[in-house]
Parts: structure tokens; sequence; C-alpha cells
């Protein structure tokens, strides 16, 4: 690691420990000047990416699927935070499966099936323009199988 003070490219670590947001924070001290400085490892992640329907693939947007799920919870006194922890939570299952890509429709199951259990409301909601009822009838079976469960 070079050092920030001479510049040098040979530093020892003296101290070591996790820290929050899946990194590990090191103390280190230039080899040559004696300078302390501290870094932060994270662990690389690959991309993850959406096919889309028509076979287009995008970055996977965090922040894409935050502004829906907004939406979806609307007056339902969920906290931000709790979503982006259920972001969290759905990122980290796709990754943990080894997968790097993942179809927009797979995801919008995964993200249903998670949702259900989080708020049967937020569900019905992102469900409605999820699935894209074309009629009334539509909606009401999705909600006669919800009522169902």
């Amino acid at each position: 690691m070079r050092c920030p003070k001479c510049g040098f490219e040979d530093s020892r670590v003296i101290d070591s420990r996790p820290s929050d947001n899946d990194s590990i924070r090191r103390r280190r001290e230039c080899e040559q000047c004696r300078h302390r400085f501290t870094t932060y490892e994270r662990r690389e992640e690959t991309p993850l990416s959406v096919i889309k329907r028509d076979g287009v693939r995008e970055l996977f947007d965090r922040q894409k699927l935050l502004r829906g799920l907004l939406t979806a919870t609307v007056k339902r006194n969920i906290p931000t935070s709790e979503l982006n922890n259920f972001i969290d939570v759905l990122e980290s299952e796709i990754r943990d499966a080894g997968k790097t890509e993942i179809t927009s429709s797979d995801l919008g199951e995964l993200v249903l099936k998670k949702l259900i259990d989080l708020d049967k409301v937020a569900y019905v909601r992102f469900a409605s323009v999820y699935r894209d009822f074309k009629d009334v009838e539509e909606f009401s079976n999705e909600l006669r199988s919800l009522s169902h469960e």
C-alpha cells in the first residue's frame, strides 16, 4: 500500500479489525517515513446484471428497485432503512446463489415473494405494476389468491 505522505510503496499492517459495511479496517505504518495511516478493504463484487424481457442486459440498479418499493409502500409506515435492508437481503440471496445475472421476471418474482411477508398491501401495489394487470378480473384473482394464503 502506497504511503499517502511520502509515496513509498511498502507498509506494514499494525492493526486489523472488522469495520461496518463488510469491510476490514487496517492501521498501517510506512516502512520508510514511519507515517501511520488507515485503509479499508472490501470484497470486490462482480457486478450483478438484469436481463430485461427484450434481452437487453443492464446493471442491477438498487435505486430503481428502491423507488419501486417506496411507491408500493407509500403511507404504509415502513422506514426506508427497512427497504434498504430488504434490498440488501435480496441482493445477497442472488449473489449467494452464485448468480451474476438474473432475468427481470425472476427478480420481480423474488421481490414479490419477499414483499408478501413484509406488507401485503405493498405486495398488491407492487404486483399491480409488475404483473401489468389488464383488467379488474386479473387484479381480483390476485387478491383472491392472496387472501387464501
